[in-house]
């Protein structure tokens, strides 16, 4: 049986990634949008946990491998069908990381656990899924929640931070307070973390 190999997991979710066709610019460079985003959330992992195991690598790593192959107008544009969406992408995920872990050779127990962490069950009650909400949420804070405002109205937008907010621990949202957000957002900002 082979040893697991992290850095060989790593690299075959990036090489998935940068096939992605959408790009995104940062720091003047055009990049494929999923490598990018899955390389930001390591970067937030390492922030928040720095001794992380193999498993929650992964996990944040392949957070959206592949996604672009399932475009949200797949399902229908209502709130029902995004929440299919969500739900199927969540399993899709964890099959692609899956199947990169078994090539690598991760035992299935460990490949069971990375899916049902990328499921999203159970995160009040465990830890290691509430720790990569926890940097999905700090990544969008930081890298999306600005452009994202540009596209929803204020209504729309008070609900969707105050859901981001209310799905992170305490830690996160400390960190989160810490992020350097435009004037043009700071009442938005002030309003939807107003207590009820």
């Amino acid at each position: 049986m082979n040893t697991p190999n992290l850095d060989l997991v790593l690299r075959l979710i990036d090489q998935a990634n940068a096939a992605d066709p959408n790009q995104e610019i940062w720091q003047g460079e055009s990049q494929p949008k999923e490598l990018l985003y899955g390389r930001r959330m390591s970067e937030w992992l390492e922030k928040l946990r720095p001794e992380a195991g193999d498993l929650l690598r992964i996990a944040a790593r392949g957070q959206h491998i592949r996604r672009w192959e399932v475009p949200r107008d797949s399902y229908p544009m209502t709130r029902e069908g995004y929440l299919k969406w969500r739900t199927f992408l969540y399993g899709f995920h964890g099959e692609k990381v899956g199947e990169l872990m078994a090539g690598a050779g991760y035992p299935p127990e460990d490949v069971a656990r990375v899916r049902a962490i990328l499921s999203k069950r159970g995160m009040k009650t465990d830890p290691e899924v509430q720790l990569i909400e926890d940097v999905a949420c700090l990544v969008f804070l930081e890298y999306y929640f600005l452009a994202f405002t540009a596209t929803q109205d204020d209504d729309k937008l008070l609900g969707i931070v105050r859901k981001t907010w209310n799905k992170m621990s305490g830690t996160a949202r400390n960190r989160a307070l810490t992020l350097d957000f435009p004037d043009s957002v700071q009442p938005l900002l002030a309003r939807a973390l107003e207590p009820a």
